[in-house]
């Protein structure tokens, strides 16, 4: 749960996030390969401000997220909101880094999430790192259970950022 399709090197790679992570937090790291170049990428994973690109009837109210690219969404604004529980803490023209809301942390506690389109032979990677916080015996219960529910999630997320990247760059 902790890793999904990533790297030994990526595993030891820093990511922004955990530079607003508290000591102990855990480090959740999700990737995958993309067929396109690594601006292409990136933009898709501006759409984040958009739309959450999982599963929409879970995570969208049951409305499909953007099949084409929203124009202005790549015009970030650090502390413009995200999926509703994040605000976009940072971001430059390869990561955005989010941070949860009052609201999020609420549901999912204390999270920090980098998203990266990383430049790689024939293409690009996304890479997600998550660092989640657990203070209480319930709240280390809720990261694990978070751990497991983020997998399933941010497959899908991943898969579905890669598929529209691709069509993009394919023209």
């Amino acid at each position: 749960m902790q890793y999904w399709n990533v790297t030994p090197e990526e595993i030891r790679a820093h990511y922004p996030c955990q530079d607003h992570a508290a000591p102990g937090d855990l480090l959740l790291l999700r990737a995958v390969d993309v067929d396109a170049d690594p601006d292409t990428t990136f933009r898709w994973l501006c759409q984040l401000t958009v739309a959450p690109y999982s599963y929409d009837w879970i995570d969208n109210g049951g409305r499909r997220s953007p099949r084409i690219l929203t124009p202005g969404a790549d015009r970030l604004v650090d502390g413009q909101s995200v999926f509703q529980v994040f605000r976009l803490l940072e971001h430059d023209d390869r990561q955005l880094t989010l941070v949860t809301t009052p609201r999020g942390s609420r549901l999912f506690g204390r999270v920090h999430v980098t998203y990266l389109a990383a430049e790689r032979p024939g293409g690009s990677r996304i890479v997600v790192a998550f660092t989640v916080g657990a203070d209480s015996r319930w709240q280390r219960w809720r990261r694990t259970a978070l751990a497991w529910g983020d997998l399933v999630m941010v497959r899908k997320q991943l898969r579905t950022l890669k598929e529209y990247a691709e069509a993009t760059a394919r023209g």
